[in-house]
């Protein structure tokens, strides 16, 4: 893993990250980390492979995020990720929803670091790749100080030199998991003194990061900073990345280019059957802010999911969003929703 592969990342979200999402957003940021939804090992080893596992070479570099608790599954699950051509494999010890706490694993196994090794354990042994984890300062009562540091110390032992840290508790107890993305507080002070306690350990700091301007300052604390849902909601934010971070001397390509790009890769995928609007709407942010960012919105919205819709609904729109085509009225020059 080189030092600085996770300066910049785009965390695994679920219903989100999927392979079209990734190739879209590798259009923007050669160098971003980008990882998978979260998948269960037993999706891996029960399910489609092809469905949950496939991805473009160029999505690279990506990790493969994984759920569940039982050590030889995710062994297992993980050797057949890295076989699949996974840069990394990572761990949810993160999520806290009741899903996966009925299936006992998400943020609940912070409670059970020794179990967390032993899966870590078993993974890297299985792998020739990095196995990482992703985790939350605490969860429900925990005191962060000292049950943060036995945590990573416990899983560091068994193997894991990367650790990406949510700087919020999850409450499992009473918050529902939307409520956990505003309660409790935030702590981003707490993930800088784990690193400057554990300086031999990778971290990376999650929770609350809404731009490239907004996280950069952690790294003068931390190794990496990871964005979510803003990542999502404003995809052009990676724009900068590969040069204010990763000291990349091409210019970004402008969002119109990364529109034709992405044309380019939906006519593909449409050839292999695959649904307009599965892809598209990924890309309804690449506008944020700009003038006729609705429109492009509305056109893509109202026509995508048509039976029969093809690439010309994104040529329509970008015809839209170019100036090249009458947008609707009420849709016109205003800055897109935030």
């Amino acid at each position: 893993m080189k030092p600085d592969s996770h300066r910049f990342c785009v965390a695994p979200m679920m219903e989100w990250t999927d392979r079209h999402c990734r190739s879209f957003l590798r259009l923007i940021s050669a160098r971003t980390f980008l990882y998978t939804e979260m998948v269960t090992a037993d999706a891996i080893l029960f399910g489609d492979r092809l469905r949950v596992l496939g991805f473009n070479a160029a999505e690279h570099p990506v990790g493969l995020q994984l759920g569940g608790s039982d050590p030889a599954r995710l062994a297992e699950a993980a050797r057949i990720g890295a076989d699949w051509g996974y840069d990394e494999i990572n761990l949810n010890i993160g999520c806290p929803s009741d899903r996966v706490q009925s299936g006992r694993f998400g943020a609940c196994l912070m409670a059970d670091p020794r179990l967390v090794a032993e899966c870590v354990a078993a993974m890297a042994d299985a792998v020739p790749v990095p196995v990482t984890v992703k985790c939350r300062i605490g969860i429900d009562d925990q005191d962060t100080e000292e049950s943060l540091d036995r945590f990573v110390d416990i899983v560091a032992e068994a193997g894991c030199r990367l650790f990406i840290v949510h700087a919020r508790k999850a409450w499992l107890d009473g918050l529902s998991p939307k409520e956990n993305r505003d309660v409790p507080p935030l702590d981003y002070d707490r993930v800088h003194r784990l690193k400057a306690r554990r300086d031999d350990l990778a971290i990376v700091i999650n929770g609350g990061l809404t731009s490239l301007p907004h996280a950069a300052p952690h790294l003068v604390h931390v190794d990496g900073v990871m964005i979510g849902r803003s990542a999502y909601a404003d995809p052009y934010l990676l724009a900068e990345v590969d040069r204010t971070l990763y000291g990349a001397a091409e210019l970004p390509l402008s969002r119109i280019e990364v529109l034709d790009r992405f044309i380019e890769y939906v006519g593909g995928e449409l050839d292999r059957g695959v649904r307009l609007n599965a892809m598209t709407r990924h890309i309804l942010g690449l506008f944020h802010g700009q003038p006729r960012a609705r429109a492009f919105r509305r056109h893509i919205a109202e026509h995508a999911h048509l039976p029969g819709a093809g690439i010309e609904v994104l040529e329509q729109a970008r015809d839209i969003v170019s100036g090249n085509a009458q947008a609707p009225r009420e849709a016109d020059d205003r800055p897109a929703a935030a």
